[in-house]
């Protein structure tokens, strides 16, 4: 049997994951399963999902079994041998249950065929993978930018939330500011992906530095971290503001479960119309967004970051980096070369 490595965790967490609660193991490679492909993979995709994931506290998904099941991770890979009439031997696919691992096996529905040229690869981690669809979801499907919008996005710096202002833009929005942690990702999020503001929360007076930002409000908000900053999006907010909650950075390894307490009169005077956004409920659109977002990658106007680290052994301290939102862009691991 042809061996391979991967990396487990050492034993059961209930705390902000560290690089030393993992381990790289050897295990045997999976075989091709019936309708199914099996896939080197070459771009790991780290998500501060899988955070909670590995703590049994996201969407009711089992945490992996320590010192057996590989950390759960979405991949682009190609296909080494196929059973499937979906992806042939050479064929590029991405998914988003194949792991931190050399080799994954992937039955039929659970990977997506893709084009390795109408964008870089490794964007299919990344802006044209999980987080840029949940960016096009929020922005296009639930809050519906258009012309004229001025847009609040928290967490700004971030995959998802660099990817929502610059849709945002492209959309039609007049005014889009972030909000960010430290002066460098405030440049990222101003200097690369073409905010018209960006407000650094780690200074202080950074909430009247918002309202100046803010001079007519808002009308639509993006919120990554709490039930508190969304409140504090909506307290400059228009009425009939659009608000997306998307996620809940700062709850994610608190030892208690938190309630996320919201304002509902500050909800019902504003007439605002707040969504929850969940990721998988787009998936079925992952084609339509991929076919909209590669020619804006092409053309300049959806612009994407990297935090690459190289080799499965790299993924432990990238991903406490992650955790510790110290990354610089999108936490990408390239497994394996491109080029097989």
């Amino acid at each position: 049997m042809t061996r391979m490595q991967c990396v487990v965790l050492k034993e059961a967490i209930d705390h902000k994951p560290r690089a030393s609660d993992f381990t790289l193991v050897e295990a045997d490679r999976p075989v091709c399963p019936d309708a199914g492909v099996l896939v080197r993979v070459v771009h790991l995709s780290l998500d501060p999902y899988v955070g909670s994931r590995l703590r049994g506290r996201h969407m009711g998904e089992v945490p992996p079994e320590p010192m057996k099941g590989p950390i759960p991770g979405a991949v682009v890979g190609q296909v080494i041998e196929s059973r499937s009439a979906m992806a042939a031997e050479g064929d590029w696919i991405q998914s988003m249950e194949g792991g931190w691992q050399e080799y994954a096996a992937l039955p039929s529905g659970h990977f997506r065929k893709i084009d390795p040229v109408a964008a870089p690869l490794s964007a299919h981690a990344g802006v044209l993978g999980m987080p840029g669809l949940t960016a096009w979801a929020g922005i296009t499907q639930l809050a519906r930018v258009g012309k004229g919008d001025t847009v609040l996005v928290d967490a700004a710096a971030g995959p998802v939330g660099g990817t929502a202002g610059q849709i945002a833009r492209i959309k039609g929005a007049e005014r889009v500011v972030g909000i960010a942690g430290g002066e460098e990702k405030c440049a990222l999020v101003l200097d690369t992906y073409g905010f018209d503001a960006c407000i650094d929360y780690k200074k202080d007076g950074w909430r009247e530095a918002l309202k100046e930002a803010l001079p007519e409000g808002l009308s639509v908000f993006f919120e990554n971290v709490s039930a508190d900053m969304a409140m504090t999006a909506l307290s400059h907010a228009r009425p009939y503001t659009r608000g997306v909650l998307c996620g809940l950075v700062d709850a994610y390894h608190a030892q208690a479960q938190s309630q996320h307490a919201l304002n509902a009169g500050l909800i019902i005077g504003k007439r605002a119309q707040i969504s929850g956004l969940v990721v998988y409920d787009f998936y079925a659109r992952w084609d339509e967004y991929v076919a909209e977002a590669s020619p804006w990658i092409t053309s300049g106007q959806l612009k994407f970051v990297e935090d690459r680290a190289e080799g499965l052994t790299s993924a432990p301290a990238l991903f406490e980096r992650l955790m510790d939102g110290q990354n610089k862009g999108k936490a990408v691991v390239t497994v394996s070369p491109e080029a097989s």
